[in-house]
C-alpha cells in the first residue's frame, strides 16, 4: 500500500485532491494543514509521495521541500507542488529546491492522477 501525504491549508483543496485520486488502487491518504504538520506526518511513518501547497501558515512549502531534501531518508521522495502561484520564477525556484513537479491550481483531476501514477511507479 502506498501513502500519499496531501499538504494544503485548505480542507476543500485536500478533499478535491483526494477525490481526484480516488480511482488509483493501492493508495491510502494522509493530510496536513501546514508545513510543520507535514514534517510531523513524515516522521510518523513512510510516505510514497507528497502533494504540497506553497503558501501556508507556519512554514512555506519551499521550506518543506528544503527540509525534506536535507534528509537522506527522503532523498527520493517525489514531491508535487500544487499552487496558485503561476510565475516562472517561483516554478524555477521550487524545482531547483527539489520538487519533482510543479502544477498550478485550478488543476485537472485526470492530469493530477496521471502524474501521481507515473511518480509512484
Amino acid at each position: 500500500m502506498k501513502k500519499i501525504l496531501i499538504v494544503d491549508d485548505s480542507p476543500t483543496i485536500r478533499r478535491m485532491i483526494r477525490a481526484s485520486l480516488h480511482a488509483l488502487s493501492g493508495i491510502v491518504f494522509d493530510e496536513a494543514g501546514n508545513g510543520l504538520e507535514a514534517i510531523e506526518r513524515l516522521a510518523l511513518g513512510p510516505v510514497s509521495l507528497v502533494i504540497l501547497d506553497l503558501n501556508m501558515p507556519d512554514m512555506h512549502g519551499k521550506e518543506v521541500i528544503e527540509f525534506v531534501r536535507s534528509h537522506q531518508g527522503y532523498a527520493g521522495l517525489p514531491i508535487i507542488v500544487l499552487t496558485t502561484r503561476k510565475d516562472e520564477a517561483v516554478r524555477q525556484s521550487v524545482l531547483a529546491a527539489g520538487a519533482s513537479l510543479f502544477l498550478t491550481k485550478p488543476f485537472e483531476p485526470a492530469t493530477l492522477a496521471q502524474h501521481v501514477q507515473a511518480l509512484l511507479v
